[in-house]
């Protein structure tokens, strides 16, 4: 057996937390479960570990210095004292009662690899628990309408140019995560794979506006629609339907168009769509129109400010 302090890649002056830390760096680089079927590295795991066991624990790495015990965990105690009777402690991995993982070993090990499971006569088992892979966070950008009528996008994954087609769900809400069970990395010890989390995130629409189930919208009418009444176009997410304009409709009336909003949760049903009015007046100054709307008002006069009160 190599010096402890050699095979850990320490000095003899390093400090318990040096010490575990060189341990976690090694433990990690050459467990067997990342490391199946080489045994080479098996032994060097060993190795560290029985290294770990000498100098990872305060009392044994003070007998060890002080030269009570040697590299490999036994007492150097003269011949009849230790040897074979009941004085002697030995320390060597699989005998006694710690094997190559004692001395805080099963500590640091067990934040490495996950908890450890207990078994067997010798004490604690370097065998790790199946532990779930990592999960992985994306964001997609959607538009206004693929989140209100569903859709599919492409993510790529990382570097590697692994690609994966996602399903928006009809409905989504602005920072919705969507979960892809098992596509994330590769769990420890045989666990489970962890998932894939995208965030996404709506984007604003210029007539669109979302209010629960339900969506806005605010229609330019003419004076002559807004006065006599007509049938207009108005934009949905499903296309463009045709409006009924009650005669002497004004900026600010609000009609339904029922069925032509959000899907609701099970999407059996769907919310409404809120059309708002306002009159919008020619851009250009017509002066036919001021020498009438002149003359009108000489016979009739109306409050527009009625509301504000006196």
């Amino acid at each position: 057996m190599r010096d402890p302090y050699s095979v850990l890649g320490v000095s003899k002056d390093a400090s318990q937390k040096d010490i575990k830390s060189a341990y976690r760096r090694l433990a990690k680089k050459l467990h067997p479960d990342t490391n199946q079927g080489n045994e080479k590295v098996a032994e060097k795991f060993k190795e560290v570990s029985a290294a770990n066991n000498i100098i990872g624990d305060e009392k044994q790495r003070a007998r060890f210095d002080r030269g009570e015990i040697g590299a490999d965990g036994q007492d150097k105690a003269p011949f009849g004292f230790g040897g074979g009777g009941g004085g002697g402690r030995r320390q060597s991995a699989g005998q006694g009662g710690s094997d190559f993982f004692g001395g805080g070993g099963e500590d640091i090990f067990s934040e490495i690899f996950g908890n450890f499971r207990r078994g067997g006569s010798g004490g604690a088992r370097g065998r790790p628990v199946p532990e779930k892979g990592r999960d992985k966070t994306f964001a997609i950008d959607v538009t206004f309408i693929e989140a209100v009528l569903g859709g599919t996008r492409r993510l790529t994954l990382g570097a590697g140019g692994r690609t994966l087609d996602v399903k928006i769900p009809a409905g989504i809400t602005d920072g919705k995560q969507i979960r892809l069970k098992g596509q994330g990395d590769v769990g420890v010890a045989g666990g489970a794979k962890g998932d894939i989390l995208i965030n996404v995130r709506v984007k604003t629409h210029e007539i669109f506006v979302r209010d629960g189930d339900n969506i806005s919208v605010e229609l330019p009418i003419s004076l002559p629609e807004a006065v006599l009444g007509a049938k207009v176009p108005v934009p949905t997410v499903d296309g463009t339907v045709n409006l009924k304009i009650p005669a002497g409709s004004n900026t600010g009336s609000t009609l339904r168009l029922r069925g032509k909003g959000i899907p609701k949760a099970g999407g059996d049903t769907r919310g409404d769509q809120f059309v708002k009015l306002k009159v919008v007046l020619p851009e250009k100054q017509d002066e036919k129109l001021q020498d009438w709307v002149s003359k009108w008002s000489e016979d009739y006069q109306y409050d527009a400010r009625s509301k504000f009160g006196k």
